[in-house]
């Protein structure tokens, strides 16, 4: 088993920043993928990025492009997610994923949800207008 906990999540002005970490203990896997998604009330999870854990591979949601960014540090088994020019829009629960495996350059395999096996608890993000 695989145990993810998210932490940075908050209050914030639009146009303002934050930024998210996710830390993976247990079962931790060399390859696979590390993923974030999000949460609005009445809504469905959606993806927001993903990085490859092996080889650093980015993905992003066209609403995020340009504004967030991915990261990773293999030592401290932790993701990031920097947000910067956040939008009330951005406003959610966001949650960390994560999956084991190979790690193939097909976006399809790290923007659906039902293919993460472990999941955190989620950080509210709320961005004020």
């Amino acid at each position: 088993q695989v145990q993810l906990v998210e932490s940075g999540g908050g209050l914030v002005q639009a146009g303002g920043s934050l930024t998210l970490s996710c830390a993976a203990s247990g079962r931790t896997s060399s390859s696979g993928a590390m993923g974030w998604f999000r949460q609005a009330p009445g809504k469905e999870r959606e993806f927001v990025a993903a990085i490859t854990w092996s080889g650093g591979i980015t993905y992003y949601a066209d609403s995020v492009k340009g504004r967030f960014t991915i990261s990773r540090d293999k030592a401290k088994n932790t993701v990031y997610l920097q947000m910067s020019s956040l939008k009330p829009e951005d406003t959610a629960v966001h949650y960390c994923a994560a999956r084991a495996g190979p790690e193939y350059s097909i976006s399809y395999l790290y923007t659906r949800p039902p293919l993460y096996e472990y999941w955190g608890q989620g950080t509210q993000v709320t961005v004020s207008s």
